[in-house]
């Protein structure tokens, strides 16, 4: 499968403008076929997002890039991502940063995620089972925080952030999402705005089917 990454690499990621050698350097190092269903592995390098079961998504892979890039992350840096999915933005995180704490509300893909990052060898990784709009107090705050789900941003996100830190997210409902990234300053935030996407819903509460 070395081939077709980094053809993803070459016509999807640096052909649409993302620069950045960490994460371009991840994204062809993270064996993504290990991430969908053995039935959709010949799929897992195109250019589309994929099903992974309970009616969620893996992220289009230039998503994955462009919402890596957009954090800055350093190799220092602790991420709490709020969807954890089949487990492959997580392991793209890993590559670059000190330590990825991640949550996920539906319990099969908290399990089947466990599993995949222990598959791709993935050791800076902590996984939960929770509510992802709580965040997670215990190990706050983060340098950043990424949301893989479209809606809008928790308080308790912008509590558990560093000053300096940075939130992304697809903000917006109905399907009509944009990348959003606030910097939390001494007092407030700045705001940038990015892509027009479009993300499966972020809800709150556990589903343990």
């Amino acid at each position: 499968m070395d081939r077709p990454r980094q053809r993803m690499v070459n016509d999807q990621l640096i052909a649409r403008g993302i620069h950045d050698g960490k994460v371009l350097a991840a994204m062809a190092s993270v064996p993504r076929h290990l991430f969908v269903d053995s039935a959709l592995a010949s799929r897992a390098y195109h250019d589309c997002a994929l099903p992974i079961g309970c009616g969620q998504t893996i992220s289009q892979p230039y998503m994955v890039a462009r919402m890596t890039e957009l954090l800055e992350l350093k190799e220092t840096d602790r991420v709490l991502e709020i969807g954890t999915g089949c487990g492959y933005q997580t392991a793209v995180l890993s590559r670059i940063c000190r330590r990825v704490y991640s949550i996920e509300r539906i319990e099969a893909l908290h399990n089947r995620a466990r599993q995949n990052l222990r598959a791709a060898r993935h050791a800076n990784v902590m996984l939960k089972c929770g509510d992802g709009l709580l965040g997670w107090e215990e190990y706050a705050p983060y340098d950043a925080i990424i949301v893989t789900a479209g809606g809008f941003a928790s308080d308790a996100w912008l509590q558990q952030l560093k000053p300096g830190g940075l939130l992304l997210l697809p903000e917006g409902e109905g399907g009509n999402h944009c990348l959003v990234r606030r910097r939390k300053l001494g007092r407030g935030w700045s705001e940038e705005y990015f892509d027009a996407c479009t993300f499966v819903p972020l809800l709150e509460g556990v589903n343990h089917l």
